[in-house]
């Protein structure tokens, strides 16, 4: 993921023009806590999204192998998952009990 110019819908702060992350299948990412909550709470109505800016992304299927230089980098997000600190799992209630027995 990569932020060109504007801000990044999904990741509202600390996602600056000319920032970008690399996600490895089967890693967590999405929206953060404060965007998600603002989406899920909004007026629906239709609305223009991404005005003034610019994101692109790449997707593969591919596990990516991450050498020991890349972990060592003074630019590493050691503090990612914070920004999913306290949302609450949304998916509970689509379990029907019956089916779980």
């Amino acid at each position: 993921m990569g932020n060109i110019s504007g801000v990044y819908d999904a990741k509202e702060n600390g996602f600056n023009p000319g920032s970008a992350s690399l996600h490895s299948t089967m890693s967590g990412h999405g929206p953060e806590k404060a965007v998600f909550e603002k989406a899920s709470n909004m007026e629906l109505k239709p609305e223009k999204v991404g005005m003034n800016s610019l994101a692109f992304m790449f997707e593969t299927a591919f596990m990516f192998k991450i050498n020991k230089a890349a972990l060592e980098r003074e630019r590493l997000d050691t503090s990612y998952l914070n920004c999913w600190e306290g949302l609450e799992n949304n998916f509970r209630n689509f379990i029907i009990e019956d089916e779980l027995k």
